[in-house]
Order: C-alpha cells, then structure tokens, then sequence
C-alpha cells in the first residue's frame, strides 16, 4: 500500500518534530513549566496501636498542613489501599518552584502523623515541551507544558527509561514508532496521558501518568502498546502504581484501625487482645 502523501499534509493521528521557530518560542513563554511530584505513603504498625481519639487528631493536623500549601501548589491525593501493598496513598503536587514542594515536604514532617507515615516511593519530574508535536491535536503543547490534573477517578503511574539503543536511532527512525504509538493512543479516547521529565532530577527519564474513569482501557492501551516496535526499547516502566483518587480525609480514613480505648497499660488492638485471651488459654 502506499505511502506517499500530499505535501504540508499529516497523517491523521501521527507525531511531527515540533518547528523550531520564534512562534512556538513565544508560546512556550507564554506556558511556564511545572514541576511535578508523585509522593507515596505507608502508614506504620504503630499507627494501628494508638486510640481513635489520638488518630483523628493526627488525621486533622495533618490535613490542616496540606491546605496550607493549596494557594502555591495544585495537590490532589489518591488512595491505594489494597492496590498496593507498599504504599497506602499518594499525593501528587504540581508546582512552577521548587520550594513550595520542600516546604510543605518539611511541615508535614513536624506533624505528629510523621511518626506513623513512611515514604513508600516519590517521582520527581517537569514538564516540557515535546519535540514532537500532534498535529491533529492544537491542545498538545498546552498538555505538556501545564497539567491540569485530577479529572478522572483513576491514575496509574510509573517511572519510564528507555535504552541508550532508542536515542542511537536517528530522528526519522524515532518519529516514526511515535507515529505507531499515537495511533494506537488515539484509539483510546477516554484515556489522557500525561508525559513528563525527570533527566537529571531523578533516577528515571520519565514519568508518565494516565488519567481515566475506566481501567480496563488502560489494561487494553497498554496490552497493545506491547507490541510495538518502540515497546523493545524500553529499559524499565516499574513499579506501577494503580491509584484511586480520594479526598484526603478518605484516604487517612481508610486507614484507620478499630481500637479499644485507652488505659493504664497502653491501647488495645483487636491482635493484642486475641494474643492475651490465648495467652490466658494456655496457661
């Protein structure tokens, strides 16, 4: 079949290297770039030894000290209880500095719920402008240079590095198993997918997220994206983290724990008491 193409005409669906010229400099000012940061917590064991009482006020002044941070930073937070067992929610923030990130970092770090909460992973990245463009999509450069996040119920995200072998091949070579992938992405509608940019910032070359209401889209994009030709130069895209968005009041909810109250010998847990009755039993 051929090919061959009227010229100034792009292929429905297909990617093209972004003109280098003072048009799309001018609008790339016009967009400041972002920073972007995928933080991940676990809640403790001890956390499920303390009393109710003391839990909801830990959950408050933690909550109190991420709306601090809403006016610089866009924050939006996801649940992964039972989708994960090594981390139990997730913050992401989306900033144009640094610093706020640190900052908030470093205040919910002197909360009393940073005595029950661990780090589990954190990526960090920015946007910029792709060197490849979609032509059919004028919203393109607009999408990765500034996220607009939090619009579907479900994110799925993971660090992404490809092989020295990928940035080996020449130009045309790389644009056209672009090509490939936006066709196959194009199939997806209800799927948005957000690429951005850790080089030198963090361990990986990119992370990528994908926002959508039906995660069996998701399996199926990516199922296809399998078995393309730019699929064998991809080095790492682990851990993936499927991640449900929640309010953060339902995220720390959600780890809660039933708990009796309060006594001279410390609270009791459910395992605690099941322990001294069989204890008891034995002797």
């Amino acid at each position: 079949m051929s090919t061959d193409k009227e010229p100034g005409i792009a292929a429905r669906g297909s990617l093209r290297l972004a003109p280098n010229c003072d048009e799309v400099e001018e609008q790339k000012a016009k967009l400041p770039r972002q920073f972007v940061n995928f933080t991940f917590y676990r809640a403790r064991p001890e956390w499920r030894t303390i009393a109710a009482d003391d839990q909801q006020h830990c959950k408050e002044e933690f909550i109190k000290a991420v709306d601090e941070f809403r006016k610089q930073l866009l924050i939006h937070s996801y649940s992964t209880i039972g989708l994960r067992t090594n981390a139990d929610f997730m913050i992401w923030r989306i900033g144009s500095e640094l610093d706020p990130i640190q900052e908030m970092t470093s205040r919910l770090n002197h909360t009393q719920m940073a005595k029950y909460l661990e780090p589990a992973q954190s990526f960090l990245s920015m946007t910029k402008r792709s060197m490849y463009i979609d032509k059919d999509n004028p919203d393109h450069v607009e999408d990765r240079l500034h996220i607009v996040p939090g619009k579907s119920d479900y994110l799925f995200v993971y660090p992404f590095v490809k092989t020295r072998e990928w940035y080996a091949r020449t130009p045309d070579q790389r644009q056209e198993m672009m090509d490939e992938h936006i066709r196959i992405g194009t199939k997806y509608r209800s799927v948005k997918l957000h690429t951005t940019y850790s080089f030198g910032l963090d361990d990986q070359e990119f992370v990528v997220a994908f926002e959508t209401d039906n995660p069996a889209d998701f399996l199926d994009l990516v199922q296809e994206l399998r078995e393309t030709k730019a699929s064998s130069y991809t080095l790492r895209d682990t851990p993936m983290f499927t991640c449900r968005q929640r309010t953060l009041a339902e995220c720390l909810e959600a780890l809660r724990s039933q708990t009796m109250p309060g006594n001279r010998y410390g609270t009791l847990t459910s395992w605690r008491i099941f322990t001294l009755l069989e204890l008891c039993c034995q002797q």
